[in-house]
């Protein structure tokens, strides 16, 4: 029997698989209040076969979060939220709601002037501000603001409630000693630590009965410096289970100003699930394991493997709303799987944006950009395989015209390709494998290996031309670049060419830091090497770690500009950073090259003009758009549109929404 379709108890709320969509900010809320793109984004969910949606997370007070957080601590929010708890439960799901205090995360501008509060008032690194130390008073006053707000979630008509009671927020900044220097009944002690959270949970449990599911989402290692590890975090779990009445526990790791990823694509899937199971065994409730699974398979082993009842699904049913569905149904192959780029769910939060997906263009758009058929079809010509084409392609069929995709590659793909071939980055290409399967469930006519001429645009005839042929690297004027050992980074991506021990990378955009990354992997152990090593204790953890992060190629390089990584997102550049680092990658910013030869690169840094030793050398130097064909096209009158990157250089999530967008259009 499937374990992922498998009924669960949670308290008296009986659970119909064992999937689970937990909450996350979408910055999609106004005034606090649930929106019609909130409910579309939660039904769309609970359609393809969710076992129980989390909503949130939810605001219990007028400092807990910003106006773009769901609010659960006034009554008039309350309309919003049932009816958002309606559209869930009639799609099949269970709803909860989680509520959260963000404590010294909020930002005192997003909320009118009005200071973040926290156990002490110790600055945040994430708002660069201090916040104000709550007095006993505001404690216990902020307690009864979480009964209070749980309260209105059940008269809201949920299935369960959930608190937030990890991730740098309120409550774990109470568990923590790096955040909580209080002298009183809240601090110092583990005991008194835990003191709020305890209280809390106590509080709800009076307030909405024996009877009302009540589950909390914690962390079982905040990775922070200073912070708590499994021994304290378990033991808070086991009190939370056993003294204060609590139902279910969500498990996951770290805080948001940790320095150990959780959500990018180098993660491997399933890693964290060790954190569930340290709850697990000290725990006779339900326990969710939770952090890039993202796949059934690896949903399925983690539950037979003993280390949780549950699996959250978050960003994957992001990618693919469905996915619960079609793993159901046996037809695991017709998912779109999330690839951790978090190009459209974090870089957009960031920006202040809602929530988009790469993967998933509709996305945030249920209905704002849903398609409907076309009462008038026409003949569609899209030139180009890569990602902008692929899902111009999905949405004019969809829409229903005739729809034919031309590539003159024998693969769809394109950057992908490119983008996927970094060490830790290849879940890129699953989203080409993806498309592609996309592709053939829709009956899209795919022509490969055809180059599109004139010729075969007077044949074919099209109403309408979308073109997606993507761009090409450039080659900068520099002295030398002509030489032999002069290549480009998209060959070295694909393993087109050999590179030797010196070799310097031209570029620090996207491209070039990620083909930096790339050489510096050649000649590290793998991972399989470093855990047998590990296991035979052969070599000493030092040592392991230097065979893990520092290979055979000697690697720098140079950026005309201040800063490298022009292009990456903010929730991965971090993380590049980090590694560049540990790979000991040199960097010289402000530098231009000057000249290349046989054994060397001339640079200019400032005033200072010296030269690098390199065997090879790496262009990394940006791209241009190819559309060569557009000028035939308006020439001919036919009615056309550029796409992708060869309108523009862009993301390959802009390619995606860019392609989206012309294709539904039509």
């Amino acid at each position: 029997m499937d374990p992922l379709f498998q009924p669960i108890k949670i308290n008296q709320m009986e659970v119909k698989n064992r999937i689970y969509l937990p909450a996350m900010h979408l910055n999609m809320a106004v005034d606090f209040l649930v929106t019609d793109q909130i409910v579309d984004f939660y039904a769309e969910r609970a359609k393809g076969g969710a076992g129980m949606i989390a909503v949130g997370n939810a605001t219990v007070n007028e400092v807990a979060g910003n106006s773009m957080y769901i609010g659960a601590h006034k009554d008039e929010f309350m309309p919003g939220l049932t009816r958002l708890s309606k559209a869930i439960q009639d799609g099949g799901s269970r709803s909860v709601v989680q509520l959260n205090h963000a404590g010294r995360y909020s930002h005192s501008f997003m909320m009118n002037g009005k200071m973040p509060v926290a156990p002490s008032a110790i600055p945040s690194r994430m708002t660069r501000e201090t916040p104000e130390a709550l007095t006993l008073e505001g404690i216990k006053q902020t307690i009864v603001d979480f009964a209070e707000s749980a309260e209105r979630v059940k008269k809201c008509g949920y299935d369960a409630v959930e608190v937030l009671s990890g991730t740098g927020y309120l409550i774990s900044e109470f568990l923590s000693p790096v955040t909580n220097a209080r002298d009183d009944e809240y601090g110092g002690s583990f005991e008194n630590r835990i003191r709020f959270g305890v209280e809390i949970m106590k509080a709800i449990r009076e307030k909405v009965g024996p009877d009302y599911p009540v589950m909390v989402r914690l962390d079982n290692n905040d990775f922070m410096e200073g912070g708590q590890r499994a021994d304290e975090l378990t033991e808070y779990a086991r009190i939370l289970a056993e003294e204060c009445g609590v139902d279910a526990l969500c498990v996951k790791g770290n805080w948001h100003e940790a320095r150990v990823p959780q959500m990018t694509t180098n993660v491997p899937r399933g890693t964290y699930a060790y954190l569930a199971k340290n709850v697990k065994d000290v725990v006779d409730v339900p326990v969710i394991a939770s952090h890039r699974i993202h796949s059934p398979e690896v949903a399925r082993q983690i539950i037979r493997d003993g280390f949780c009842d549950m699996v959250a699904f978050g960003r994957a049913l992001i990618a693919d709303p469905y996915m619960p569905e079609k793993a159901r149904t046996g037809r695991e192959n017709e998912i779109v799987q999330c690839i951790a780029c978090c190009q459209g769910c974090f870089d957009s939060l960031f920006q202040l944006q809602h929530v988009k997906c790469m993967c998933n263009p509709k996305a945030g758009y249920e209905s704002s950009k849903a398609i409907e058929k076309t009462a008038s079809p026409k003949k569609v010509m899209i030139i180009g395989g890569g990602p902008a084409g692929m899902t111009a392609a999905l949405a004019a069929k969809e829409k229903g015209h005739d729809v034919t995709l031309y590539e003159k590659s024998g693969k769809l793909g394109g950057q992908l390709y490119l983008a996927g071939a970094p060490h830790g980055r290849e879940e890129f290409v699953e989203l080409a494998k993806d498309l592609t399967t996309q592709l053939k469930l829709a009956k899209v006519d795919v022509k490969l290996n055809t180059a599109v001429d004139e010729a075969l645009i007077d044949q074919e005839k099209p109403d309408v031309v979308l073109l997606a042929t993507g761009a090409e690297p450039i080659t900068p004027p520099i002295p030398g670049v002509d030489q032999p050992h002069v290549v480009q980074a998209w060959d070295v991506l694909l393993d087109k060419v050999s590179v030797g021990k010196k070799v310097v990378v031209i570029g620090g955009g996207a491209v070039g830091v990620e083909t930096a990354m790339h050489l510096s992997e050649i000649g590290t152990l793998s991972g399989d090497a470093i855990k047998f090593l590990l296991v035979n204790q052969a070599e000493t953890p030092e040592t392991l770690y230097k065979l893990a992060t520092q290979g055979t190629v000697d690697v720098t390089l140079i950026e005309m500009l201040d800063k490298i990584g022009a292009g990456i997102g903010k929730s991965t550049k971090w993380v590049m950073h980090q590694d560049m680092g540990r790979q000991r990658i040199a960097i010289s910013t402000g530098t231009k090259a000057l000249e290349i030869s046989p054994t060397e690169i001339k640079v200019q840094t400032g005033e200072e003009v010296y030269a690098i030793p390199a065997d090879t050398v790496v262009l990394a130097a940006g791209a241009k758009p190819v559309n060569g064909l557009a000028e035939t096209l308006k020439a001919k009158g036919i009615d056309f549109q550029v796409i992708g990157d060869a309108n523009g250089i862009a993301l390959a999530f802009d390619a995606v929404h860019n392609g989206f967008d012309a294709g539904r259009n039509i």
